[in-house]
């Protein structure tokens, strides 16, 4: 099943700037190989040597993202965009976890892009169509390793049963398994990479070849 992306008026006035790339494809979802880690291994130790703390949130991808929080009545502070988390803790030496192939790809995107990628089991997904919109006060949401989690005036995207992801946290219902074989991406681009936003999807599909095993792929960009 081929994906698309509608957007909520409320982002296009928050994020004007914002392009997605859904990306699409099949894959194998492996443990983490000694190959893969040391990649991610090598983007951690790039961007620690790279930035301070200060300077993780005003990286431009990053603090276009915090942006758009912002506009929302979003505390990014509070409510970190994952790939300003992930990059803290890199600058702080406390490292990642390792998981699975899928999942340590996209840290190394996000890390190296300063952006932050919704990844799902494309399989949990209900219906073709996701809308990216705001989070309501009260709209329950089970965060992946978080639990419930507050996202009220975040960005949200949702499927026909209610929201999957957002630049924080993803939804554990359409989490991904050991057993996923169909990819769904959300690319999020709030503003532009400081390595190129096409070159960052370039290389996350790159990685998704040579790590995991993904055929069928596909890419389609959306702008508000």
């Amino acid at each position: 099943m081929k994906h698309n992306i509608a957007f909520d008026p409320a982002i296009a006035v928050a994020a004007p700037s914002l392009e997605v790339a859904l990306i699409e494809c099949d894959i194998v979802n492996a443990p983490t190989s000694d190959a893969l880690w040391a990649e991610v291994e090598a983007a951690s130790a790039r961007i620690a040597t790279g930035y301070t703390i200060e300077q993780i949130r005003h990286r431009p991808a990053i603090n276009a993202t915090r942006a758009a929080y912002k506009a929302l009545g979003k505390e990014p502070n509070r409510y970190r965009p994952s790939a300003e988390a992930l990059c803290r803790r890199a600058v702080q030496g406390k490292g990642l976890y390792r998981t699975l192939t899928v999942i340590d790809i996209v840290n190394i995107v996000s890390m190296l892009s300063g952006h932050s990628i919704g990844a799902f089991d494309a399989d949990r997904i209900e219906g073709a169509s996701l809308t990216l919109g705001v989070g309501r006060a009260g709209e329950p949401y089970e965060a992946i390793g978080r639990g419930l989690l507050n996202i009220e005036s975040l960005p949200v995207y949702r499927d026909a049963c209610g929201g999957i992801g957002t630049p924080t946290s993803d939804n554990e219902r359409t989490a991904l398994r050991p057993d996923t074989c169909h990819l769904l991406v959300t690319f999020n681009m709030y503003g532009e990479s400081e390595c190129g936003n096409r070159e960052a999807v370039a290389m996350l599909a790159d990685l998704l070849v040579r790590h995991a095993a993904a055929t069928d792929l596909h890419t389609e960009y959306y702008r508000i």
